[in-house]
């Protein structure tokens, strides 16, 4: 059962993500937990990711990065409970572990030149969150931010807000770390196929609930039934198995298609769609998405405000 502790980390991480962000002067200063994680991530690949075992000495880096990320955790909820106001005191060290305001930054970077018109613009925003080759048509340029939006609303809010309700402070370093070990050696690439195949398996599950979650969400922020009719036709259908569910959502809330084929240096891959029989989006369904985005993670807030007071 979720804890009133756990509860006001959870609020107190949202909204003081929502309100400020994580401050440039923040960062000078002292970096950003996740690039902590990912300077140990990058260390332990360079160093075991080499000769055999690579399957066995992949979970070891998966095990050592998330003790590491647990363990301060963990002393600092040991020190910070006795205090008055403990819960809102560790919610403000698991602030920066919550992307609500950096993931609409990026993805409004791309909605403003894109709806003015500036192609060129909008091609450089959204590089910034997406790997694939895109055209100069609007269409797929908005497609991609707005399946960047769906998805990383689930992984970079939604997960570590949900993981925070059930383990406060522990409980959100532990997703974040694996998140970030998907995010670096989780893919299918010859290097990363063996060393990553755990990390990647573990990702998928820690979000499993999240992203249903996070589908969920959408079909209320937009008071769809069309939302819900296509996120439980379609949301299988996709690649993976939990980005599925919020982009499905998205598609059917917006009334557009999502997923489908795609390219990346220059090699195509044929994704099925979702929403298939609708239309493709435009720089208007890209400012849609924005609002149904901050619908959404209003829900959120109050969801966690509803419990507790319960």
């Amino acid at each position: 059962m979720l804890s009133a502790e756990t509860l006001t980390i959870a609020l107190t991480a949202l909204l003081a993500d929502a309100a400020f962000g994580w401050p440039d002067r923040l960062y000078r200063r002292i970096s950003h937990p996740v690039v902590w994680i990912g300077r140990l991530i990058a260390a332990l690949d360079t160093r075991w990711n080499r000769g055999g075992r690579r399957i066995l000495r992949g979970g070891l880096a998966v095990l050592v990065v998330v003790v590491a990320a647990v363990l301060p955790a963990w002393a600092l909820t040991v020190l910070l409970r006795p205090l008055p106001g403990s819960g809102v005191l560790l919610g403000l060290l698991a602030w920066p572990l919550v992307a609500s305001r950096s993931l609409h930054d990026h993805v409004a970077a791309v909605a403003q030149p894109l709806t003015a018109g500036n192609i060129a613009g909008a091609k450089q925003a959204v590089a910034m969150i997406v790997g694939r080759d895109l055209s100069d048509d609007p269409a797929p340029i908005a497609r991609a931010a707005l399946e960047s939006l769906a998805e990383n609303t689930s992984d970079g809010i939604t997960a570590p807000v949900l993981w925070a309700a059930i383990g406060g402070l522990p409980g959100i370093a532990a997703y974040k770390a694996i998140n970030t070990l998907d995010s670096m050696i989780g893919h299918r690439s010859p290097r990363h196929l063996l060393f990553g195949r755990i990390a990647a398996r573990l990702d998928d599950v820690v979000n499993l609930p999240a992203s249903r979650l996070t589908g969920l969400l959408f079909v209320a922020a937009a008071w769809s039934a069309q939302a819900w009719r296509v996120m439980r036709r379609d949301a299988r259908h996709h690649r993976s198995p939990n980005a599925g569910w919020p982009e499905a959502a998205m598609a059917g809330a917006l009334g557009i298609r999502l997923s489908g084929p795609r390219s990346y240096h220059g090699v195509s891959t044929p994704e099925p769609w979702l929403n298939a029989a609708a239309r493709d989006p435009g720089p208007q369904d890209l400012l849609r998405g924005l609002t149904l985005y901050r619908r959404s993670m209003a829900l959120l807030a109050l969801g966690l405000l509803v419990a507790l007071a319960a």
